[in-house]
């Protein structure tokens, strides 16, 4: 689900969006963003000496790095402009400076198992074999290692967070011929992980909400 929550997306869904500030005291600031009459997709940014916490429907992050945490979030925006974007964002950099993050029930995460990018490296991992001992298996060798490798573990259960689809990865053997025995090594040290969609959407509405703010200071220094 990560990989759709795009620049697009998130701005359709704030385009109906309004600024409150709570308080703006220095680096202290509560300012919140909500469509009228709802609260679905609001969220409040709060800044205090050396930290900013975003809470919202996207669950609550807390960021740390430096005294103003607006200026560590504006860093990258000049950069994103000069690409063409609205917003821009940092998820890796970003992600190193959270303090904590809570996704309510769920628990809180800013990486999920992504069954696409983990079936890419068992996928690369097979041909690389095959690849290598092509002169010592035949055609049928292949043809069986293969359907083995994609119905025991790219057909196996991608869900509860792909823990049984990684043990079927883990445990899996078979017997090629009689010179080769084939079995994953190390999948785990191989990233089968991607940011979470509802971290990226809180990470463009740091973006888009810190924007928002500079924009109404313009206005009001006229």
């Amino acid at each position: 689900m990560s990989n759709d929550c795009t620049e697009e997306r998130f701005l359709k869904d704030v385009s109906t969006h309004q600024m409150k500030i709570l308080r703006d005291d220095g680096v202290n600031r509560h300012i919140r963003f909500s469509r009228p009459n709802t609260s679905c997709c609001h969220f409040d940014l709060i800044t205090w000496t050396g930290k900013l916490c975003y809470t919202g429907d996207m669950g609550t992050y807390v960021f740390a790095r430096i005294e103003d945490m607006f200026e560590f979030f504006r860093s990258d925006r000049k950069y994103g402009k000069s690409k063409g974007r609205n917003l821009s964002i940092n998820l890796g950099y970003w992600s190193e400076k959270l303090l904590a993050v809570d996704g309510g029930r769920s628990g809180g995460s800013v990486q999920e198992f992504d069954e696409g990018a983990f079936n890419k490296v068992v996928m690369n991992y097979l041909l690389e074999w095959i690849k290598e001992h092509r002169d010592s298996t035949t055609k049928e060798d292949r043809r069986d290692l293969w359907d083995a490798v994609i119905s025991e573990v790219i057909n196996a259960d991608g869900d509860t967070g792909g823990m049984r689809k990684q043990i079927a990865g883990h445990d899996f053997h078979h017997t090629v011929n009689s010179k080769h025995e084939f079995y994953f090594q190390d999948l785990r040290e191989y990233n089968t992980e991607s940011y979470t969609y509802h971290f990226i959407w809180c990470c463009y509405a740091l973006a888009w909400g810190i924007e928002q703010y500079d924009k109404e200071l313009e206005l009001l220094a006229v």
